[in-house]
């Protein structure tokens, strides 16, 4: 595994913990409390708050905050300019003293560049929200969502090829199955949500 890279223009404080391979760009800031996992790649001016938690694999790109609260899971694709929120109803004479509201993004999720991800959401596993979305309200697993506020306009595969589920039938009962015509991995469609076919 290769030796973690922080760029000299770059702050870490005492009590952050950054793990191996983990590469940190210019004038990013890390601060005490915050938890980075292996072989991730922050680009310049990012920001990890105390309290946030990125796992291993995570790719963040260039002026994206990542505040306390806020939890990363392993292999998300963070965009350029994307933005989470901490705090539902901020008032600069109101101060909240840490009461954050916390936000998950799960493994594999890819969140595009300038969408704000507002706390209290949980971002599905290999879902991915398009450039400039706002998301309000959880995201299914594999569900590509787009626009303000950010709903379901279709589905991802886990290798990143977009599925042709018809999302537009609400009313559908039965199970839909559908191949990845890129990586020929095999999901099934129930209602509003989808599962991959394990060992199919």
């Amino acid at each position: 595994m290769k030796d973690t890279y922080i760029d000299k223009t770059a702050i870490v404080d005492n009590g952050a913990k950054i793990g191996k391979g983990t590469k940190i760009w210019h004038f990013s800031h890390i601060m005490k409390g915050a938890i980075i996992g292996n072989e991730c790649s922050l680009g310049q001016n990012c920001f990890v708050g105390d309290r946030a938690v990125i796992g291993n694999g995570v790719k963040i790109q260039n002026n994206v905050s990542v505040y306390g609260m806020v939890t990363i899971e392993d292999d998300v694709f963070v965009g350029p300019s994307a933005v989470f929120t901490n705090d539902l109803n901020p008032r600069a004479s109101y101060p909240k003293n840490g009461d954050w509201v916390p936000t998950l993004i799960k493994k594999g999720a890819s969140i595009g560049a300038n969408a704000t991800i507002v706390c209290g959401t949980t971002i599905g596993e290999w879902s991915f929200i398009a450039a400039g979305a706002v998301v309000t309200k959880n995201v299914s697993d594999f569900a590509l969502v787009a626009g303000v506020p950010a709903k379901i306009i279709g589905w991802m595969c886990e290798c990143g090829e977009r599925l042709s589920f018809d999302v537009e039938n609400k009313d559908q009962k039965e199970i839909i199955i559908n191949t990845c015509p890129k990586c020929g991995r095999k999901y099934e469609k129930i209602e509003n949500s989808i599962k991959q076919i394990k060992g199919k």
